[in-house]
């Protein structure tokens, strides 16, 4: 990518492409479990189990990418396109490797995980067959993470968001027939939904690879696939597994906190599940607008213009703050038909309403920290929002969910005076250390400059 041709990007045009893939990943990334509940109760539950294991395993996935995605933005901005698509080639082969290993260890030994995660003798059949094929095959999804990060990195988020639209139709439409035997189609159940899991996504990666060598040109040059730089490998790591500590550690303080739910009762337990599913669709904006900015800021980063990288950041959390505000307050509004459509208990959508009346006040909150932890790995800074992320995670949004929730009695009301309390002090703490600029000599392209200049020539 030229400059002129990353000076040419805006915010808009990278972030609503951002938008609609990750809609389309909330909307459609059930539809296994959505079109087997049309077949079978057993089979949603058999899937369901196996969906939890390989979550997690797509989350490992996303360290290399991240990491990828943060160096080629900085790489394209300063104008290195060699170097650029050296990490890209890098961060793809680690991820191949790295993911054919737990794709091997999901095919070999799912029995054994599907039997820890207590997962009832007469469902296994089932959730192994899925496990092993949805499974055996999920280092196509690493790839297809990797690979749509370096797209986005170089400025084609449209390209990723199309191929998005088109697995999803690809898979709806395998398990239409996997399930429904349309035209005298045999009717093949769980392992048909798997295969076409499977097939749509290596469609999809295909799809991605030939967009990814159209896009780049001569600037990606798959001689050095296997060739392994240790700059950018070290780079790659130092960015990614800091980052995937981080999601680590969120998602198990979240487990913790649903254990602290799950004590107020089922009701409570639905009505959390309802009220946050509802409010994905608020927050969602704020992911889009950190994305697009992290990729905004990367490049300028590289380019070394930081005054202008500065005030991205910065413009870019005065939108995200207007949107979430309104969006909340809209949703607030139509709380009570909205949770309708899920409920028609008079207890849920009660609590579930005023719980959306707190989230008018978590979700700029979450804003600060979408676009602002975006910004500063962009910038390079990628220790402190970990540190700060994981104790503030622990030590208020878990410690104080136990204590309003469950010590207090508060219940849900408590549990969410807990998510203020963490997405606000977290925001405060990142926007401060953006304005202190300790990340303006962390840029990966000014620290290694000499020898990415060398590589280049």
């Amino acid at each position: 990518m030229s400059s002129k041709t990353t000076k040419n990007l805006t915010l808009f045009s990278i972030t609503w492409p951002i938008f609609i893939e990750i809609l389309l990943h909330m909307l459609m990334g059930n539809a296994d479990t959505l079109m087997l509940s049309q077949y079978s109760d057993e089979s949603v539950a058999a899937v369901g189990v196996s969906n939890q294991i390989l979550s997690v395993v797509i989350v490992m996935f996303g360290f290399v990418a991240q990491g990828a995605a943060v160096l080629i933005a900085q790489n394209i901005g300063a104008d290195k396109p060699k170097a650029a698509g050296q990490i890209a080639l890098n961060a793809l082969s680690m991820n191949l490797l790295f993911s054919i290993l737990l794709s091997i260890c999901l095919f070999i030994w799912g029995k054994p995980i599907l039997t820890m995660m207590d997962l009832p003798p007469e469902l296994m059949g089932e959730g192994l067959s899925y496990m092993k094929i949805v499974g055996g095959f999920i280092f196509i999804q690493a790839l297809i993470m990797t690979t749509g990060a370096i797209l986005r990195s170089y400025g084609h988020t449209k390209d990723t968001m199309i191929v998005t639209i088109g697995m999803n139709i690809l898979n709806v439409i395998g398990n239409y027939f996997a399930i429904f035997g349309p035209f005298g189609f045999p009717v093949l159940g769980v392992e048909g939904v798997a295969y076409s899991t499977a097939i749509s996504r290596l469609i999809g990666f295909i799809a991605l690879i030939l967009l990814l060598v159209k896009r780049t040109g001569e600037e990606i040059n798959f001689k050095y696939f296997f060739r392994y730089e240790k700059m950018h490998v070290k780079s790659l790591l130092k960015i990614g597994i800091p980052s995937a500590g981080e999601q680590l550690s969120y998602n198990a303080s979240q487990m913790v906190i649903t254990y602290f739910v799950a004590q107020l009762g089922t009701i409570a337990i639905t009505t959390k599940v309802y009220t946050q599913n509802i409010m994905m669709f608020i927050f969602l904006f704020s992911v889009a607008i950190g994305q697009g900015t992290q990729i905004l800021i990367g490049h300028m980063i590289g380019a070394g213009k930081i005054e202008d990288a500065y005030e991205r950041a910065l413009k870019s959390l005065r939108l995200s703050i207007f949107i979430s505000l309104t969006m909340a307050g809209i949703v607030y509004l139509i709380a009570k038909p909205f949770l309708g459509i899920f409920t028609d208990n008079a207890s849920i959508i009660e609590a579930g309403t005023f719980l959306l009346l707190l989230t008018i006040a978590l979700e700029p909150g979450r804003a600060f920290n979408l676009v602002m932890i975006s910004s500063l790995r962009a910038a390079g800074d990628v220790k402190f929002p970990v540190y700060i992320g994981i104790v503030v995670m622990w030590g208020v949004s878990v410690t104080f969910s136990w204590f309003f929730g469950i010590y207090l009695e508060l219940g849900l009301i408590g549990i969410w005076i807990a998510f203020i309390a963490d997405e606000w002090l977290r925001g405060v703490l990142m926007l401060r250390r953006w304005k202190q600029r300790n990340w303006v000599n962390m840029s990966f392209v000014q620290k290694d400059k000499d020898e990415v200049t060398g590589e280049a020539r």
